[in-house]
């Protein structure tokens, strides 16, 4: 029987150092893009793929996350008595979006050791994880192309992109070669932690985005921990290619790296332009401003 990609998780409990001192009291995935926390773009996308239940693996101080994704009784009920009626749809179907359980990573040990953590609520079954610093803008979304592509492979799905030149350096690199039945699936034979420019066997980057066969939950429990003693997403996979085919894909869509701040300004401006109530009058100031 073909497996089907019911979960996504959302790895949560970072610090976000990168954006102190916003994020001493904020977590990062709530900081807000336009109108929006940046992790309710990818629970959107992750519902928008199919996906019915919502895991969000989280630390200490991400309680914001939960209460975001919460029935808010006294807002609802201060807008329905002022008559704020489109406010108030915003505000209830925020708790509408999907299932969402929350587990606890203790100690900030790597992305492997966060995923892993979902372990129980997910079970055994394949699952979506999604970096929510890393937002895509696409017609149909990044989740959804994966998803697809999974169901036609059954078989890990990496997000991928071209990175062009040394740039490749700051990335996962992927050593694969396109699959014959369709180019943008790209099968995987190793891959590369941040390769030194030049020494990179493709200009392939692995995003923030991954369909995984419930298998890599057996990987990351026997691989070694790395750098500075974390267990590290890629290290699993690469453990998981000795058993099972391993895809990157080359998803549709325009990333933004909101996890920098200078990426986050920039996914800002575009996102505000997009917008039918914003985008005229903020062009119009653009345009105006001595830059």
């Amino acid at each position: 029987m073909a497996m089907k990609v019911r979960k996504a998780v959302f790895p949560a409990a970072g610090m976000g150092t990168r954006f102190l001192p916003a994020t001493k009291a904020t977590p990062k995935e709530m900081l807000s893009l336009v109108d929006k926390p940046l992790i309710q773009y990818g629970v959107e996308e992750a519902v928008a793929a199919g996906c019915t239940e919502i895991i969000i693996v989280t630390g200490r101080g991400k309680t914001t996350m939960e209460d975001h994704f919460d029935r808010s009784p006294e807002l609802e009920a201060s807008l329905e008595a002022k008559g704020k009626k489109a406010l108030l749809e915003i505000a209830r179907s925020v708790s509408k979006l999907a299932k969402i359980t929350y587990t606890r990573q203790s100690e900030p040990l790597g992305l492997g050791h966060a995923v892993l953590q979902a372990k129980e609520l997910v079970g055994n079954e394949p699952f979506a994880v999604i970096l929510a610093d890393d937002i895509v803008d696409s017609k149909q979304g990044c989740m959804k192309q994966m998803i697809e592509a999974f169901n036609d492979a059954q078989a890990s799905i990496l997000g991928s992109e071209v990175v062009v030149g040394d740039a490749i350096s700051a990335y996962g690199c992927l050593d694969c070669t396109p699959d014959a039945r369709d180019p943008r699936l790209l099968a995987v034979r190793d891959m590369v932690e941040k390769p030194k420019p030049g020494t990179q066997p493709s200009q392939n980057a692995i995003i923030g985005r991954y369909v995984l066969t419930p298998r890599i939950f057996e990987m990351l429990e026997t691989i070694t921990p790395g750098a500075g003693g974390e267990l590290q997403l890629t290290d699993g996979i690469k453990a998981l290619l000795a058993h099972e085919k391993v895809f990157g894909f080359t998803y549709e869509g325009t990333r933004h790296d909101a996890g920098d701040k200078l990426g986050f300004l920039k996914a800002t401006v575009e996102f505000a332009l997009k917008r039918d109530d914003l985008g005229p009058p903020f062009r119009e100031w653009l345009k105006a401003q001595p830059f």
